[in-house]
């Protein structure tokens, strides 16, 4: 924009000034000209007095001898050449030709011509002499003709650069204006879809970049005030859970098995947690939960950033899950290396991944199909947390398979809609914690071993892949 600019002030500004200078450029050339040709006939008007005086009395050979001294007077250095063609055709002084003007200065007529040769010629007679009409030939060559035009004109270009220059100026000063306030703009803008809610522009600039930042202020507040209750009411709807996850934890605690009620109590300690968390994440101020650290936007590593060892995460969810799989007739299947498989997670939003991906096996399989849960470290890096040339970066797939009958054809589950008739938002879960560790899911259907499966309401299967980056060194 400001080279735009920068070249549409350069073109106008030159076309202004061509339109200016050139006619003015030709003006001081014809003034010169104007000039010059004014010299050369008051020297032929002095001249011709001078030597109608010397030949009007004539002596034995006194007349010409004075004429021609006073013609050799009239020529000197960067002078017209100056002549007198007498009336017999002599010629006093340089030499010049008897043409069609001479002959018509002759009968008394006094002009100025430009012959082919170039330049400019003056013509003067001087009548009374003995013998007839003399006539005085005062020639300009080209370059006395135009005598200091190229001064003017290299003048005229110096005041033409100038002022381009001086436009320029001032039309780059404009255009940094302008494309500063663009620029705060934008990255007022990229803070804003980084998460950074409280990124505010500061209005400056023309009027319309004013309006623009007033309008992206508002827009920004706007955005704030609807996260901010939405977050309310999700603080709010997860408090009410208490009430009833109390009279859950009461209920445990009067059942008669002791290890029945031991069991029921530990299960609804971790729903307990679980809402807890829900109510500290949805409280946290909104440049927290979006994963802020500074105005520059997400955070990329450092100090804070969150660190979880995924194998064992996973193998404790399986853990917790395997004894209602068992009451379900229904095998699950881990694996996971022994060494650390760290990810760029939250140990709770991992957990809460792990879950989400188990519990959609028991909610929508029938009773007896099995699922498999395996936990590797990413392509080309080594299980503790290391690549394979040695750098430490991390990351590790989740995979998730059942032996159910998979995801229906062409259906793909999106956040708050699902083909099973659940709220959709276990799957999102996963893609969240994925995308937010700079990973990705994947949805396929499961890679099934050889041999039949007899499991009522086997089918296809399905397989769903989450990649999860590692920590930042």
């Amino acid at each position: 924009m400001r080279l735009r600019i920068l070249l549409v002030t350069a073109v106008t500004t030159a076309l202004v000034l061509a339109t200016l200078l050139v006619p003015l450029a030709l003006l001081t050339r014809s003034h010169a000209a104007d000039r010059a040709t004014a010299d050369a006939t008051a020297r032929a008007q002095s001249l011709a007095a001078g030597i109608g005086t010397a030949l009007a009395h004539p002596g034995p050979g006194g007349s010409r001898a004075t004429a021609a001294s006073l013609v050799t007077a009239a020529n000197g250095p960067d002078l017209p050449r100056t002549s007198v063609i007498l009336a017999d055709g002599t010629v006093l002084g340089p030499p010049a030709h008897v043409t069609d003007a001479v002959r018509l200065a002759r009968y008394g007529r006094a002009f100025a011509y430009a012959p082919p040769e170039g330049g400019q010629t003056v013509l003067v007679p001087v009548q009374g002499t003995s013998g007839g009409t003399a006539v005085v030939h005062v020639a300009l060559t080209d370059a006395q003709l135009y005598a200091g035009t190229l001064p003017s004109w290299l003048a005229f270009a110096g005041l033409g650069a100038g002022l381009v220059l001086l436009g320029l100026l001032v039309a780059d000063r404009l255009g940094a204006r302008l494309v500063g306030s663009t620029q705060r703009l934008a990255k007022v803008a990229d803070r804003l879809a980084a998460g950074d809610l409280t990124a505010r522009a500061e209005p400056d600039g023309p009027p319309e970049l004013r309006l623009v930042a007033g309008q992206l202020n508002h827009l920004a507040g706007r955005i704030e005030g609807f996260l901010t209750a939405e977050r309310e009411n999700a603080a709010d709807l997860a408090h009410r859970l208490r009430t009833p996850v109390a009279a859950l934890r009461l209920d445990a605690e009067g059942l008669r098995d002791p290890a029945e009620a031991e069991r029921i109590a530990a299960d609804v300690a971790a729903l307990e947690r679980s809402v807890d968390e829900v109510i500290r994440t949805a409280r946290k101020p909104l440049r927290d939960a979006t994963g802020l650290t500074g105005a520059g936007g997400p955070s990329c590593g450092g100090a804070g950033e969150p660190s979880a060892d995924l194998a064992a995460v996973a193998h404790e969810r399986a853990d917790f899950w395997r004894p209602l799989a068992e009451d379900q007739g229904r095998t699950l299947d881990f694996h996971a290396p022994d060494a650390p498989v760290y990810v760029r997670a939250d140990e709770a939003e991992l957990a809460a991944a792990v879950d989400a991906l188990i519990g959609n096996v028991f909610d929508h399989t029938p009773e007896g199909v099995g699922m498999r849960l395996s936990v590797s470290a990413a392509a080309g890096q080594e299980p503790g947390g290391s690549t394979a040339d040695g750098a430490d970066r991390g990351g590790g797939l989740l995979v998730m398979e059942d032996d159910g009958p998979g995801f229906p054809e062409g259906h793909v589950p999106q956040r708050g809609k699902s083909g099973g008739g659940s709220t959709g938002l276990g799957l999102d879960i996963v893609r969240r914690v994925a995308e937010e560790s700079g990973g990705r899911t994947e949805l396929t259907a499961a890679r099934r071993t050889s041999g039949a499966d007899d499991t009522p309401g086997a089918g296809r299967g399905a397989r769903v892949e989450a990649h999860l980056g590692g920590p930042s060194a």
